[in-house]
């Protein structure tokens, strides 16, 4: 029975992978920040007849992850498979943003997936056995996106580690997978980082026209059980390659990278499809 653990549980993509490894047989401990939020996991849960542990952790505080690490070793053993799904959403321009809201991107979004593959790392050496999956996104393997800059650095950022973890792991028969997801319907766009200032006035506009884009993207996406299922499927097939898009946006946008050359390019195809969308581009006055 493979034991799997999973953070950011409480909605989305994370919520989705528990129960879609628990219907297997797995072994699930299921983790989020705050446990309050955990209603409707077990209510689904309970709805199918499928168990789940619950544990509070928070991906960015050494001693949450310390202390459920530990209760989980005692409880169940080594792990065998780490979802590495926790994460947040947040827009601005590079001039304005808040700089600690962008560091708090970061913690959670690359550091926290780092931090918790150092915690579990030994128990997976040591069996000689493993998979770390990071939910990458997109975002992730096209060029960085407007008013999405910190963001798409994060996922760049966590793309180049799982490309470096992977070959220092190989010898010790532990995989490493990127999943990286288009649009699909989660709550991203609601637990994302909330920024207490006021658009900038330079960039106000421009950044509303990409926000209705990306917010009609979310909320016109695909089921999340969609990646779930591809978590689950990278987390037990050996031959899984490290990079793995997930959704049909996901394939036209690479797709689309694959026919321009360079970011001009890319900039020149991309801008119409937004504009297909949410109307022009707002001009400069």
């Amino acid at each position: 029975m493979t034991k799997v653990l999973i953070t950011g549980c409480s909605s989305g993509f994370g919520l989705e992978a528990a129960l879609a490894f628990a219907r297997r047989g797995d072994t699930v401990i299921a983790t989020m920040r705050n446990l309050a939020k955990a209603e409707t996991l077990q209510r689904r849960a309970e709805s199918e007849g499928l168990t789940i542990d619950l544990q509070e952790l928070d991906v960015t505080d050494d001693a949450s992850i310390r202390n459920a690490c530990a209760a989980i070793d005692e409880q169940h053993g080594a792990v065998d498979v780490l979802v590495n799904n926790a994460g947040v959403g947040y827009a601005g321009p590079i001039e304005t943003i808040a700089l600690e809201r962008a560091r708090a991107l970061m913690e959670t979004n690359f550091w926290g997936a780092m931090n918790m593959a150092r915690a579990l790392l030994p128990g997976m050496r040591d069996q000689r056995s493993g998979a770390i999956i990071n939910v990458s996104s997109l975002q992730g393997l096209i060029p960085g996106t407007m008013y999405a800059g910190m963001y798409s650095a994060s996922k760049h950022a966590l793309n180049a580690l799982s490309e470096a973890l992977s070959g220092e792991l190989e010898p010790y028969g532990v995989r490493v997978v990127c999943i990286e997801p288009g649009f699909f319907a989660t709550e991203i766009s609601n637990n994302g980082l909330v920024d207490d200032q006021e658009p900038h006035p330079a960039y106000a506009a421009d950044q509303e026209w990409l926000r209705k884009f990306m917010e009609g993207g979310v909320n016109n996406g695909a089921d999340p059980a969609v990646v779930a299922d591809a978590i689950v499927d990278a987390a037990h097939n050996p031959e899984t390659p490290l990079h793995v898009p997930v959704g049909d946006d996901a394939q036209m946008y690479l797709a689309l990278l694959d026919s321009v050359e360079g970011f001009e390019g890319w900039s020149e195809a991309v801008i119409p499809v937004v504009e297909s969308a949410v109307g022009p581009r707002p001009t400069i006055d």
